[in-house]
């Protein structure tokens, strides 16, 4: 059985980045549908927004992007990145403010990116030869046994490119024997279910900010609702939910007692937590 310890943390994550200590799988979220995971001295960033271009660009429009929480870390203060998986190419995901940064600041970081975005990728700052272009289906070996599976995703369709690769990733996240699931951004498709079931996830990250045609007709995808996630995780007996893309925009996002309502109502089958930057969160299996 896998046993999550929430621990919160008494420093910034710029000192945990200095501790090369931990033990374990653990994982620390950044904001949005960022992610820090640490395992056998492997450090795995997944779509970290740590900038603020999204305000720039949309400043004076009615989405101005503002952020409603700081940053974590600043870009340029990551050190130790060994891998960058970005979902696809939203700024909120493959973000031009944060990627060059941490490129020239992890000179041996590898980024995974969709091989439909590569070109969006080296335009916002990632080395060529740093890009591992993937598509659903294949699998990239992280290192000390650490991998990550490539699978398809819905940002309220699963779009392809010209030549037919996805536009939308997730990626199952196998470390030291624990099944994660980064679904990036996604709203239920066929065939989805069954891959959860198969792959006896332990932790789902699930972004659960819901979509409606409001949003849709100006030109914001959605994703799972809360609703969605929980039921989603209840049918792939996923025992732990980590719940995400809240808490960053306003116009996009969940109300705090909206959060925990939905965690209440997940128990018992689905534990849900409520994503908090102050908190690392040890991921282990437990003796029973």
């Amino acid at each position: 059985m896998v046993a999550l310890h929430p621990t919160v943390r008494t420093c910034s994550l710029k000192d945990d980045l200095a501790d090369t200590g931990f033990t374990g799988v653990n994982l620390w979220w950044l904001g949005q549908a960022g992610f820090m995971l640490s395992c056998s001295g492997v450090r795995i960033l997944v779509d970290p927004y740590l900038s603020d271009v999204l305000a720039a660009k949309y400043v004076g429009q009615e989405f101005p992007h503002r952020r409603m929480m700081p940053p974590p870390i600043a870009p340029e203060e990551l050190r130790g990145v060994d891998w960058c998986l970005c979902t696809h190419a939203h700024s909120d995901h493959m973000d031009p403010g944060t990627l060059p940064a941490v490129a020239a600041n992890n000179p041996g970081c590898r980024f995974v990116v969709p091989r439909a975005e590569v070109p969006t990728a080296l335009a916002r700052g990632v080395p060529e030869s740093s890009v591992v272009p993937v598509d659903a289906g294949e699998t990239v070996e992280l290192g000390h046994g650490s991998k990550a599976e490539v699978w398809p995703s819905a940002h309220e369709n699963l779009a392809k490119d010209d030549a037919g690769h996805f536009r939308f990733l997730g990626y199952l996240l196998r470390l030291d024997g624990i099944a994660i699931y980064h679904s990036g951004d996604c709203v239920p498709f066929p065939g989805l279910l069954r891959r959860l079931v198969e792959a006896r996830v332990d932790l789902g990250l699930l972004p659960i900010n819901g979509r409606d045609e409001y949003r849709r007709q100006r030109k914001v995808p959605g994703n799972f609702t809360l609703a969605e996630a929980v039921a989603l995780c209840r049918d792939a007996k996923i025992p732990f939910l980590l719940a995400h893309h809240v808490g960053m925009f306003d116009f996009n996002t969940l109300a705090e007692s909206e959060l925990r309502a939905g965690a209440e109502s997940a128990k018992p089958e689905v534990r849900m937590l409520l994503p908090d930057v102050s908190v690392r969160y040890e991921v282990r299996r437990s003796e029973t």
